[in-house]
């Protein structure tokens, strides 16, 4: 039995999420290190669950926007892995670097999707 793409995404997602969860905890206690770690949190654990609800979108119109809040959420990751790497927030740079390859894989594979998506949806209504 074949893997369907959203499946594998799902999946790629999940692993994303289990990636952060080992580098959050390598953050220093600090004002800064918190707040990366949370947003760190929020943003990087969301596009998985954005992503399962895409799945049930009731629209196309929904899907779209439910793959538009994935892709900002991975942008928001993106900069703050970037951040963390600058400066030198943990000392496995090597997990920074590893997430920020995939964060931007992402990116382009979701950026890919909503263009896909949209261009199966008929005029453009909003950007």
């Amino acid at each position: 039995m074949a893997i369907s793409k959203s499946s594998n995404l799902e999946q790629r997602l999940i692993e994303f999420c289990v990636l952060l969860a080992e580098l959050i905890p390598e953050l220093p206690q600090t004002r800064i290190g918190n707040y990366i770690a949370d947003h760190l949190v929020r943003s990087g654990f969301s596009p998985s669950f954005n992503y399962a609800e895409a799945q049930d979108a009731e629209s196309r119109h929904d899907f779209i926007h439910k793959l538009k809040v994935v892709l900002k959420e991975l942008r928001e990751s993106l900069v703050a892995l970037k951040i963390t790497y600058r400066l030198h927030l943990v000392k496995s740079e090597v997990k920074v670097v590893a997430a920020i390859k995939e964060t931007n894989e992402l990116v382009s594979i979701f950026v890919a999707s909503v263009r896909t998506a949209r261009s199966h949806s008929g005029p453009k209504s909003d950007s």
